[in-house]
């Protein structure tokens, strides 16, 4: 869909780049020429990652990085500055989300969504806004959101409400950085099945790329090139006026039928989320210890 030097001089970074939909979003930027940083927890997955880019000709670095901490983020910018120069694009995609009965959920489980994805999102956001502004240099900056920010995300409160601080974010520093040269605009994907995603969202059900949704008015979950697509575009040159917006990619699936969880999920009893928490727990208990390895 685009030229392959469409990035060529870009420096991009992309927060929980290592997986999922960062690793997507970042394999494509370094394959279309950008120079790509990617940043997340796990050191292990970052380092692969980084490996099949370069594999492939691209080139990219990781930065093992816990955006929940201001100030290991801005030792990260830091080192990516004086690595090259000025970054002129970010992805804030670092996210974290599981499936819970709101009336059931801890302060340990809000705090671990919220400050990954809210506060996470403006400590890259700004550590990098500032400096931009006192360099004068132009940069784009995408969130990756969720259409549960126009209507509400039951089962999901935490991530909703993050979220939903992120795409006001996106839309107060549109107005207030316009005159620096600065566009933030955001994404909000529907269901583009990852494993990440899909242990914690959907975790009886597995992952079927092909399964045909019918709350989904196109009949299908998302294609990974047509989210890459979404996201090179409002990375290159091109659409500078284009800035404050969060553009959904689902389907039509939020003005059919909401886009959220409640109608699949607010019939399961006490049992069924019983055997839904150890299977989202057996999950994080993969996750951590990937990340101590």
């Amino acid at each position: 869909m685009f030229i392959e030097t469409i990035l060529k001089g870009k420096r991009i970074l992309v927060t929980g780049g290592g997986s999922g939909l960062g690793k997507e979003m970042a394999s494509e930027y370094a394959r279309l020429g950008a120079h790509v940083f990617i940043c997340g927890r796990r050191e292990s997955v970052l380092n692969d990652t980084v490996e099949e880019i370069t594999a492939a000709g691209g080139i990219a670095k990781a930065h093992v990085c816990d955006i929940r901490a201001a100030g290991a983020v801005d030792e990260m910018i830091d080192k990516i500055w004086l690595d090259g120069g000025a970054l002129t694009g970010l992805v804030n995609n670092a996210a974290g989300n599981f499936i819970s009965p709101t009336k059931d959920l801890s302060t340990n489980g809000f705090d671990a969504i919220s400050n990954i994805v809210f506060k996470g999102s403006f400590y890259v956001t700004h550590a990098c806004g500032k400096r931009w502004i006192e360099e004068k240099t132009k940069a784009s900056v995408i969130s990756i959101l969720t259409t549960w920010v126009w209507n509400g995300g039951p089962y999901t409160v935490p991530s909703a409400m993050s979220k939903a601080g992120i795409n006001i974010m996106t839309k107060s520093l549109a107005a207030e950085w316009g005159k620096y040269g600065i566009r933030l605009n955001a994404i909000s994907p529907g269901p583009f099945p990852t494993k990440g995603a899909w242990d914690r969202l959907n975790p009886d059900q597995g992952i079927d790329e092909d399964l045909g949704n019918s709350s989904i008015p196109m009949g299908r979950n998302g294609c990974m090139s047509e989210l890459r697509n979404l996201a090179t575009f409002l990375m290159a040159d091109g659409c500078e006026y284009l800035t404050g917006q969060n553009i959904a990619i689902d389907g039509a699936a939020h003005l059919a039928s909401g886009g959220n969880f409640y109608q699949s999920l607010d019939s399961l009893t006490d049992e069924d989320w019983g055997g839904i928490k150890e299977m989202i727990k057996a999950s994080n208990e993969v996750d951590k210890s990937n990340r101590s390895n």
